[in-house]
């Protein structure tokens, strides 16, 4: 085969590989995962979830720590949302429009339904790249050119034709969701439009960004503005106080995110705001300026001194300076005023844990256990109620709160390694021992899968 002809269908490979990525839109990113965020989330979804006919309590709203706008279902009934979006937004509104959208694509039914788009254009683009490589074979390289990117083109138009039906279909799910919540869609028509003026504005954006995965033809947002303008629900004010927790959620995340001194340029000492306190404090605390970082959550502290998310925050900032001991008052008041928040909680058990005190071992497991409880999905809990078993000399326990951890992280190798070890310390038949028996029995294949995968990649 002629150099060119190698070249040229190694190019065409590489596309059929990004165009299998751009069906495929969950990636590795980080989940970040706040207690304030979550609540809120959960508060401004659950109408939405509700007037969709889904039950709340099997829908997540899941933050991933990404600067681009985006947000995506990828199968069951969670929607995955980047940080980006929420820095984006200007509102409530705009976030619960994202959010009535994404659940229009679960109601409707879309993964599935994309696997079918992807698997039919993908057919088109394999056959013009057999047809168009046969041809460069036989000399004919210019045709066999024309051949492979008319296919990538007839691909691609067929894949967008099917999710552009999609996209309009979750438009009109998501706008019946906000009518019967009682929530105006002038959120979702300002979030949209803002992301065709940042389009037009900038030009290009990445392949990860909303307007890429979402595309925001001016027919479509022309005709889902006229949907929502007849609704009954376009003038619905929303709850003040919605706005101003996302103020204060959109200032941490800031403040979490950016660099520390686009924070401070953005949030100045001047600025005596709640959020700008926010803002402020984490990034201070992420800089390790704990004297900076304690005098701003004071600050917050005394405009509301039994806030539990005020409290979370200096107890976070003292624990992770070095000062345990002195987290424990805050970090325990947080704990009872959320009622055991899981993520609250096991800060609290970490930071008792965290004083070396014997004595302050006992109620690190009892916190520890009721966080996993409520929340089994947290590889951090798990890992502090490792180590209280360890300390405790439960050596099996400690291996089984490894398997959960790894698992969740997963690490099937260590996963599989650490269930083994559970079950030979835990009684046969325990609740415990059948758990370590479901981790062992789950790690096993993946391990042959991830062993298989390695040696088809290293052939």
């Amino acid at each position: 085969m002629r150099p060119r002809a190698q070249l040229l269908i190694r190019a065409l490979f590489a596309l059929l590989v990004s165009f299998a990525v751009l069906v495929r839109p969950v990636a590795a990113q980080s989940v970040l995962r706040d207690a304030e965020t979550e609540a809120w989330l959960q508060d401004i979804s659950r109408p939405l979830v509700i007037a969709a006919g889904l039950d709340p309590k099997n829908v997540q709203i899941v933050l991933l720590l990404d600067k681009s706008i985006n947000a995506f279902v990828a199968g069951g009934q969670i929607v995955y949302i980047h940080s980006g979006t929420l820095t984006a937004a200007d509102n409530t509104d705009m976030v619960q429009g994202v959010i009535a959208h994404e659940i229009g694509h679960i109601t409707g039914g879309h993964i599935v339904r994309l696997a079918e788009g992807a698997k039919a254009a993908t057919g088109v683009m394999l056959l013009s790249l057999l047809l168009g490589a046969a041809a460069i074979a036989a000399g004919a390289g210019d045709a066999g050119a024309g051949v492979l990117m008319a296919g990538q083109q007839a691909a691609m138009g067929k894949f967008l034709a099917f999710t552009r039906v999609q996209e309009s279909s979750a438009d009109a799910a998501g706008a019946s969701f906000l009518d019967k919540a009682g929530i105006s869609g002038k959120g979702m028509i300002a979030f949209f439009k803002k992301l065709q003026n940042q389009s037009l504005r900038y030009g290009y954006n990445p392949k990860d960004s909303y307007d890429q995965t979402h595309p925001l033809d001016r027919e479509r947002v022309t005709t889902l503005t006229d949907t929502l303008e007849a609704s009954k629900s376009w003038n619905a004010k929303t709850d003040p106080a919605l706005d101003a927790r996302f103020a204060r959620i959109k200032a941490k995340l800031n403040g979490y995110v950016l660099d520390p001194p686009q924070v401070m340029r953005q949030y100045p000492e001047t600025d005596q705001s709640v959020p700008a306190h926010y803002a402020r404090a984490y990034a201070w605390h992420r800089s390790a300026y704990p004297d900076q970082a304690l005098k701003e959550a004071d600050a917050l502290l005394a405009t509301a001194p039994h806030d539990p998310y005020f409290l979370e925050l200096k107890g976070q900032i003292l624990l992770e300076s070095g000062k345990p001991a002195e987290a424990l008052p805050e970090l325990r008041e947080a704990t009872q005023l959320t009622n055991f928040n899981p993520l609250i909680t096991s800060l609290f058990g970490h930071a008792l844990i965290a004083t070396e005190d014997p004595k302050n071992f006992p109620e690190a497991e009892r916190v520890l256990k009721s966080a996993v409880a409520k929340d089994n999905q947290n590889p951090f809990a798990w890992y502090q109620l490792g180590v209280v078993y360890d300390r405790k000399g439960d050596q099996a326990r400690a291996a089984l709160a490894s398997a959960e951890r790894y698992n969740l992280e997963g690490n099937p190798k260590l996963a599989y390694v650490n269930a083994k070890m559970a079950m030979a310390g835990i009684p046969r038949g325990s609740p415990d021992w059948v758990r370590a028996q479901d981790i062992y029995m789950v790690s096993e294949p993946e391990i042959k899968k991830k062993k298989k995968n390695k040696e088809e990649s290293d052939q």
